[in-house]
């Protein structure tokens, strides 16, 4: 059996489409955005047409679109540069967000930029505890809110538009990492309230090193890095023509595709559980399940206590299925995922993270089921 690909909540394949559609930039398409000559102006054109492109799927304005390398320049944009402009001293955020948001914060507040950060209470399976977080902003009416749509590792989420009425209640800036969930849900921004979202192409089938944040147009920020006049002053820098190109075209399929490929993968992620569940006693679920609750492409599960419960992700790996243990962004470390630390989540438990995307079929996860049963019945503690 070939390779079986279950870490999508880390990257995703390219799409052949986006493939051929980047491909036809680079071979055709070399003026440089900025120049005034012909060569330039149809690339220019290029830029401006995927923009406008991603803005009507996201009912915004193009002016509120700005590419960016991914989803952690945009967060990092997002915070940094919010704070900066409206003199924010205090954020509430999680102490499960990914580490573009924690780290960018602990940094802030460490040089002195910021004052505080606070903390909303979280329940053991990650959800946000709303009446929490309204006392916080009764507290701290003008503050920064930075809370996630979707665990990358849990996959539970968030009410967006409950977080965005607190935030126009207390006249908070709300700024939502939405790189999970770009793609995969509607995000109609005229209706919620929130004035930064996040995307990274690769995580929806699009290329590596290119994304974008939107800015709503009740607010204007200052630039992140400087350099030239490029993204309305906003992003020095020759722009990556055809990653902008490639995203654009990724957004458009997964939203023509939207609803077949949410019950596809949905019915994957029940068909796992239900599996799991039968084949190997003991086997816990980290984070939401509930369909209604939960990031249809993330499924993060405990394994019994087992001898060499460590090595589960290599033993997985020798037998072709790539999965990972949580955020792929922390791989190489040794201290253990964050988020599972802080839901206290079955500390001596082996955990793995699936994630799943349109390729995926039941033969697949049968497959998986089958090599799982077996290393947890090899090395379990008797």
């Amino acid at each position: 059996m070939e390779r079986i690909y279950l870490d999508n909540a880390a990257t995703t394949p390219l799409d052949k489409a986006v493939i051929a559609e980047m491909v036809k930039v680079m071979e055709d398409y070399y003026g440089n955005p900025s120049s005034i000559h012909a060569q330039g102006r149809e690339v220019r054109t290029l830029i401006e047409k995927a923009r406008k492109s991603v803005a009507h799927l996201l009912n915004a304005v193009p002016a509120e679109i700005f590419f960016t390398s991914g989803g952690t320049e945009a967060d990092n944009t997002a915070i940094v540069c919010g704070v900066s402009t409206f003199n924010l001293k205090h954020v509430i955020t999680s102490k499960i967000e990914h580490h573009a948001v924690e780290h960018t914060l602990d940094n802030l507040l460490k040089k002195g930029v910021i004052d505080q950060v606070s903390y909303v209470d979280i329940d053991e399976k990650g959800n946000i505890d709303y009446d929490h977080l309204e006392r916080l902003l009764q507290q701290h009416p003008r503050s920064m809110v930075s809370l996630m749509h979707a665990n990358n590792e849990l996959g539970t989420l968030t009410d967006i538009e409950r977080v965005g009425e607190l935030c126009e209640q207390y006249d908070a800036i709300y700024h939502c990492d939405t790189v999970q969930t770009m793609g995969h849900y509607v995000h109609d921004v005229r209706k919620l309230k929130v004035h930064f979202l996040a995307c990274a192409a690769h995580k929806l089938h699009g290329p590596k090193g290119v994304g974008f944040l939107y800015v709503n147009h009740n607010i204007k920020i200052s630039p992140l890095i400087f350099g030239g006049a490029q993204e309305r002053n906003m992003r020095g820098g020759t722009e990556n023509v055809y990653g902008i190109v490639g995203l654009a075209k990724a957004f458009e399929i997964a939203h023509d595709h939207m609803e077949d490929h949410r019950l596809h993968i949905q019915n994957l992620k029940s068909y796992l559980i239900n599996r799991l569940q039968a084949e190997i006693p003991g086997v816990l679920f980290n984070g939401e399940i509930d369909p209604s609750k939960s990031l249809y492409t993330v499924l993060n599960v405990s394994f019994p206590e087992m001898d060499m419960g460590d090595m589960l992700l290599f033993n997985l790996d020798i037998n072709g299925i790539s999965a990972s243990g949580g955020s792929a962004c922390s791989s190489g470390s040794n201290i253990g995922s964050h988020v599972l630390n802080e839901i206290n989540a079955n500390a001596t438990r082996p955990s793995v993270r699936f994630s799943f995307s349109k390729h995926n079929t039941r033969e697949e996860l049968d497959y998986v089921v089958d090599k799982l049963k077996h290393i947890v019945e090899q090395n379990i503690n008797v």
